[in-house]
């Protein structure tokens, strides 16, 4: 143990993308389309986020549309009660997000865990998301978008920015201080071109199944490169 006034020792962590990274598609959309199937939206909705989860897997973050979706996907929690939602995730977790998580980067995740290493997701997607899949996998913690509530009501709207892009980046700095993490001595993995900001904070860089962009600079750079087929989900099951 260090003495009083002497600084910590930094220690070593990996940073975790989610969407696409950890799991195949986008959690938001996969949520949006479970959670609310039911009949809180329409029909031609659910087809809408259908359609948009399957294209955000063959083009990545890189399409603005995706985007749009991603934040609609969130804006369908206005009204609902937060208590309700909460226990939702647990059932849409287990039965359409956690089949799709993949394999190899699971297991990357767990070896960092096992090295002594602190293991942080970071993701633009609802924070509670992201915690439900830290809970289950045993990470550390989650950073996410956080979704505002109100007398136990959530309003679809967000508290703070979403963590995208540069955001990622800053809170990412943030944490590395309140924990003593060492960034020149970290890891980051992510698939999206939109994760630049992250992936050049620490020194070890992975790209994870990456759009075109992100894989040029990941093969300029000499990062590791990981790359998965929907087979290896349906092996792991």
């Amino acid at each position: 143990m260090p003495k009083t006034g002497e600084p910590q020792p930094k220690i070593e962590a990996a940073f975790f993308d989610v969407d696409n990274t950890l799991v195949r598609g986008s959690t938001s959309i996969i949520f949006g389309k479970v959670a609310f199937a039911g009949g809180a939206i329409k029909r031609r909705d659910i087809w809408r986020f259908m359609f948009e989860q399957m294209m955000f897997i063959r083009r990545g973050e890189r399409n603005d549309k995706m985007a749009g979706f991603k934040d609609r996907a969130l804006s369908l929690t206005k009204g609902q009660s937060a208590e309700v939602l909460e226990k939702l995730i647990d059932q849409v977790y287990e039965s359409d997000i956690k089949p799709r998580l993949w394999p190899e980067t699971v297991a990357a995740l767990k070896n960092h865990l096992a090295e002594g290493r602190e293991v942080w997701l970071i993701t633009a997607a609802p924070v509670e998301l992201a915690q439900a899949i830290a809970d289950d996998l045993g990470a550390t913690g989650a950073l996410g978008t956080i979704v505002g509530k109100e007398n136990g009501v959530l309003t679809g709207t967000l508290i703070g920015e979403p963590l995208h892009g540069k955001a990622k980046r800053k809170a990412a700095r943030k944490l590395a201080k309140e924990r003593h993490i060492s960034l020149k001595r970290s890891w980051a993995y992510s698939d999206s071109v939109n994760d630049l900001p992250l992936l050049t904070l620490v020194k070890h860089a992975v790209a994870v199944n990456p759009d075109k962009v992100l894989a040029r600079y990941a093969e300029a750079a000499g990062w590791d490169i990981l790359r998965f087929k929907k087979r290896d989900l349906k092996k792991s099951r």
